[in-house]
């Protein structure tokens, strides 16, 4: 094998049933970044591919034997039994065999093939893993977090200048799928994020330190890692590739499982798994830095699937579905560095033509969220087209007092109903009312709403609406002759400001205004648990956009 591909024939024997020792009905393959894996029943073979990825390396036979020995011995505790050896692939006449005498060409962790239907993220899927599921799973890890006792080789890990060793090469490693995987955008507000994050909550950082909680852990605890049955609990494939991906702080590792959680749209399980695991092991600040590590991990799948949507071997569909989980785990990413864990609302707010709409666009597709627009749901209502603008009568009537108060009503129930689902949702509406902000925010309570207020000089407005005159895909109805009576009716939104409002206070080119909407988001949720001495200048949330 040369330059991270397989031998053509080593490959065909690997496939073929009849090379392995018990001569199995048909071999499986499954491909991953660095890996291929073989499913043979009753066991299952996993080879590591000839590749140096920076972060792994396995370039070398003499590497990948290594490597294999140490994946062998670090998942006996969690896995015990799973993991069978390492067996040699040597090259016997003009073939390969399994074992033999002659000159090794490849080596295989052979290990127990695990019974489909016990994997997490199937059981999740399918509704049949819930609190009993997580809460055998939160006492094993809280078990195994108490066994690997710190020492200082180990501990160095949790200091900031380590850390940063690992998502300063997420970022580099990544920047390679601006616009395939991720935004530069969403690149910059989640790198914004961890930097102000190792900036104004050092001393958090430290105290984790300094109270014993960087240990030796799993490393790459995600779902299907995890395999539940009645019978037993295995979590196996740790990280083996590089010691500095398991010397994490425990919150990092349960991090791992409960984005993965929250991927699959269980965020209470996610919930469940945090506090009981806090519980269990007396770590009562876990909490502290979750979004921080659930971001970071986020973001290592987000890159990890990156990095298999452009391997070859994989097929045109995996690595396909491949760009579509990426793009996911990115969004996710995002969600933790903008607003943290949970469902959340984002208010696009201003005076008519402010810009607000166009935002409100882009930041839905950067997070996934749903976006209900009042433009577009008013007319909805009302049952006109949406690209329909009526006569002067016919306007009136659409936005008479009574369509307004049925169309907020409408979006405000919408939008706690998503949030009741689990979801987070963005609402576009110029919010000109106290009344319906007031009702807003009483129907929401205390969900750490997130407003984004967009405000724009009436100069750029009213070019805004004298450049729809003639478009045919303008939802608004507002043209020009409409803005001193628009204007006028806009009640300026001063009960609004402090630490749920951040606000836009100019609009340029589009992408810029994002992009800098999206820092500004994420600098103000790094400020959540943060020292306020280590607190930049300017406390409050602004982005001068």
């Amino acid at each position: 094998m040369m330059d991270g591909h397989f031998d053509p024939e080593l490959l065909a024997f690997l496939r073929a049933p009849e090379s392995y020792p018990y001569h199995p009905q048909k071999v499986s393959e499954v491909h991953t970044h660095a890996s291929l894996v073989f499913i043979v029943p009753p066991y299952v073979y996993k080879i590591k591919k000839p590749v140096d990825l920076g972060f792994l390396d396995f370039s070398t036979l003499e590497k990948r034997r290594y490597f294999c020995d140490r994946e062998v011995t670090l998942n006996s505790r969690l896995a015990p039994g799973i993991y069978l050896g390492v067996e040699t692939i040597t090259r016997q006449g003009g073939g390969f065999s399994f074992g033999g005498d002659g000159p090794v060409v490849e080596v295989a962790v052979r290990m127990h093939l695990l019974s489909a239907n016990g994997f997490l993220d199937a059981r999740v899927k399918d509704g049949t893993a819930g609190v009993t599921e997580i809460e055998r799973v939160a006492r094993a890890l809280a078990d195994f977090y108490q066994n690997q006792r710190p020492v200082p080789e180990i501990e160095e890990w949790g200091l900031i200048d380590k850390i940063r060793v690992n998502t300063n090469e997420n970022f580099s490693q990544t920047e390679a799928f601006f616009g395939k995987t991720i935004s530069r955008a969403a690149f910059e507000a989640i790198r914004e994020f961890t930097d102000c994050s190792y900036e104004w909550r050092r001393s958090l950082f430290e105290k984790r330190v300094a109270e014993g909680w960087i240990r030796d852990c799993h490393g790459d605890l995600h779902l299907d890692h995890v395999h539940v049955t009645d019978d037993a609990l295995n979590i196996y494939d740790c990280i083996e590739f590089n010691d500095r991906f398991r010397y994490v702080d425990v919150v990092s590792d349960v991090a791992f499982l409960a984005m993965d959680l929250d991927y699959h749209g269980r965020a209470d399980l996610s919930q469940f798994l945090v506090e009981r695991v806090s519980q269990l092991l007396g770590d009562e600040k876990m909490t502290s830095l979750m979004d921080f590590y659930k971001c970071y991990r986020a973001y290592v799948r987000g890159k990890v699937e990156s990095l298999h949507s452009v391997v070859e071997i994989a097929g045109v569909e995996e690595r396909t579905l491949a760009v579509d989980r990426a793009r996911r785990y990115y969004q996710l990413a995002l969600q933790y560095a903008l607003c943290g864990a949970g469902a959340a609302v984002l208010v696009f707010m201003g005076r008519v033509a402010s810009g607000k709409s166009s935002l409100a666009e882009e930041v839905s597709r950067e997070l996934g969220w749903r976006l209900v627009s009042s433009d577009k749901l008013r007319k909805t209502l009302a049952r006109v087209p949406l690209h329909e603008r009526g006569d002067a009568e016919s306007r009136r009537a659409l936005y008479a007092a009574e369509m307004t108060e049925r169309t907020y009503e409408t979006m405000i129930r919408d939008a706690r109903e998503t949030l009741g689902r689990g979801h987070g949702v963005i609402l576009d509406a110029t919010f000109s009312k106290r009344v319906f902000r007031d009702r807003l925010r009483e129907t929401l309570g205390d969900a750490h709403v997130k407003w984004i207020i967009a405000e724009v000089d009436d100069e750029t407005a009213r070019e805004r609406l004298r450049m729809r005159e003639g478009l045919r895909n303008v939802v608004s109805d507002a043209r020009g002759e409409d803005f001193e009576m628009l204007d006028t009716a806009y009640e300026q939104p001063d009960e609004l400001r402090g630490e749920n409002t951040c606000r836009t206070l100019t609009i340029s080119a589009t992408e810029e205004t994002v992009r800098r909407l999206l820092i500004a988001l994420a600098q103000r949720q790094a400020r959540r648990f943060c020292d306020s001495t280590n607190l930049a200048p300017g406390g409050d949330a602004r982005a001068a956009v």
